[in-house]
C-alpha cells in the first residue's frame, strides 16, 4: 500500500519541481537581460557622462527667474541632454561661474558632457534674446519725421522669436490679429481696463499701456496669443502691486484713466519731473481745461515729431487733446512704475503749464499763460521746438 501511494504522488511532485525550475529560469533570464541593458546604457553614456559637445539635436531649456543651475539636473537627464544628474551636479560645483547663471531660455544639444552643458548655460550666445521694453514704447512702430523708425512692441516681440534657427517665428501681423480680436479677459487684461479696451473695437492698438516696461523672458514655443497673455498677465500683477485701484479713487480718476494719464507723463515729462507733470494733468482736468499735449497729437499721426503743426492739432482723433476735452480714450505708451507712481502720488502745486526750454531737458512749470508764453519763446530760441518738416 505504501509503494502504491508513493507512486501516485510522484507525478504531482515532478510537476511541482518542473514549475519551480521554470520560474527560476525565467527569473535568471530577466536578471541577465537587466544586466545587459544596464551595461549597454552605461556604455552609451560613457559610464557617468557623455563625451563632447552634443549630437547636433537642439533643445530649448528654461532657467526660471530665481532658479539655480543645479535645479536643472533631473530635467536635463530626462531630456537626454546629460547622462546623469550626478555628473551634472559635479560639473556645476566645479565651475566657479555656475552661480552667475541668468534666467531665460537656452539652446543646448542632446547628449552633451555635463561640463559642456554647464558652459552652454553660462554662454550668453546660447540664450534666447530677452524682450526689452522701455518706458514710453508703443505697440506699433513709430516713424519719426527726418529720422529713423522706432520699433514698436509688436515688432520687438517678433524680433526675439524670429532669430536664426527659430522654428516658431511670430509675425507682427499674428500679434496684431490676436490683439484686435481675442477677448481682452482671455488675454489677462485687468477687469477695470476691459471696457476701455473693448471700446476701441478691433483696433490692434487697443492694448496700449497694458504691457509694462521691463526685460521679459519670452517662451519661444508660445504662439502669439500665449506670448501676449503672458506679458499682459505679468503686467497686470505689477499694476495691482501699486494699488492702482485705491490710488485712482484717491485722486478722482478711474484706474484706466490713471493709467492713461501716466502714459502722458511717460511721453511728456523729463526724468525727475514726473510728479510735477502729474500735478499739471490733474490741475487741468479739475479746471477744467484741455490738456493740449503734443504727444497725444503725435499718437494719431503716421509720422511724428516734437513740434506738431496747426493742422495736426486740429485733427480729431481718439487721442488728440487739442481737439477734445479730458484724457485720451486709451493710454498712448507703455507706462513705467515710476510714471505710474508719480500719477498716484502727484507733487503739490498750482501749475497749469510746462515747457522744456533747452536741449539739456530743462523744464519749467508755470501757473499763468503769460509766464508760459515767455518760456515757450525761450524754447523756440533754443531750437527745441524746431520742426523737421
Amino acid at each position: 500500500m505504501t509503494n502504491i501511494r508513493n507512486r501516485r504522488m510522484e507525478p504531482v511532485y515532478v510537476k511541482r519541481r518542473q514549475r519551480f525550475i521554470a520560474v527560476v529560469i525565467a527569473a535568471l533570464i530577466l536578471i541577465i537581460g537587466a544586466v545587459i541593458y544596464i551595461g549597454v546604457a552605461t556604455s552609451n553614456r560613457g559610464g557617468q557622462d557623455y563625451q563632447g559637445e552634443g549630437n547636433g539635436v537642439t533643445q530649448l531649456v528654461e532657467i526660471p527667474e530665481g532658479s539655480s543651475i543645479s535645479e536643472l539636473g533631473p530635467e536635463l537627464v530626462e531630456r537626454d541632454i546629460v547622462a546623469t544628474n550626478e555628473a551634472f551636479q559635479t560639473a556645476a560645483s566645479n565651475n566657479a561661474n555656475a552661480g552667475n547663471v541668468q534666467p531665460g531660455f537656452f539652446r543646448l544639444q542632446e547628449q552633451m558632457s555635463a561640463a559642456a552643458a554647464v558652459e552652454a548655460l553660462l554662454n550668453p550666445d546660447n540664450q534666447v534674446d530677452l524682450l526689452d521694453i522701455h518706458g514710453g514704447a508703443t505697440l506699433m512702430d513709430v516713424t519719426v519725421v527726418g529720422g529713423d523708425t522706432r520699433q514698436g512692441i509688436y515688432s520687438q516681440i517678433s524680433a526675439v522669436t524670429c532669430t536664426e534657427g527659430s522654428e516658431n517665428c511670430i509675425s507682427v501681423e499674428d500679434l496684431q490679429q490676436v490683439a484686435s480680436t481675442v477677448d481682452p479677459a482671455v488675454l489677462g487684461v485687468p477687469e477695470w481696463a476691459i471696457a476701455g479696451v473693448e471700446a476701441r473695437g478691433n483696433d490692434p492698438k487697443r492694448l496700449e499701456g497694458l504691457i509694462m516696461p521691463g526685460q521679459y523672458v519670452v517662451n519661444p514655443s508660445n504662439d502669439a496669443q500665449g506670448i501676449l497673455t503672458d506679458l499682459i498677465t505679468r503686467s497686470a500683477a505689477q499694476l495691482a502691486e501699486t494699488d492702482i485701484t485705491g490710488r485712482a479713487q484717491a485722486i478722482g480718476l478711474t484706474p484706466y484713466e490713471l493709467l492713461t494719464a501716466a502714459s502722458l507723463i511717460e511721453r511728456e515729462a523729463p526724468a525727475g519731473d514726473f510728479d510735477k507733470v502729474a500735478r499739471v494733468i490733474l490741475n487741468r482736468l479739475a479746471a477744467p481745461m484741455q490738456l493740449q499735449f503734443d504727444s497725444t497729437v503725435n499718437y494719431g499721426l503716421s509720422e511724428q515729431e516734437v513740434a506738431t503743426t496747426d493742422e495736426d492739432r486740429q485733427t480729431v482723433t481718439p487721442w488728440n487733446t487739442y481737439a477734445m476735452d479730458g484724457l485720451p480714450q486709451t493710454p498712448i505708451a507703455a507706462v513705467s512704475t515710476e510714471a505710474l507712481q508719480a500719477m498716484e502720488n502727484p507733487a503739490e502745486g498750482n501749475w497749469l503749464y510746462f515747457v522744456t526750454i533747452d536741449t539739456d531737458g530743462t523744464t519749467v512749470f508755470n501757473e499763468t499763460f503769460e509766464q508760459h508764453q515767455a518760456d515757450t519763446e525761450r524754447a523756440l530760441n533754443s531750437g527745441v521746438l524746431d520742426s523737421n518738416r
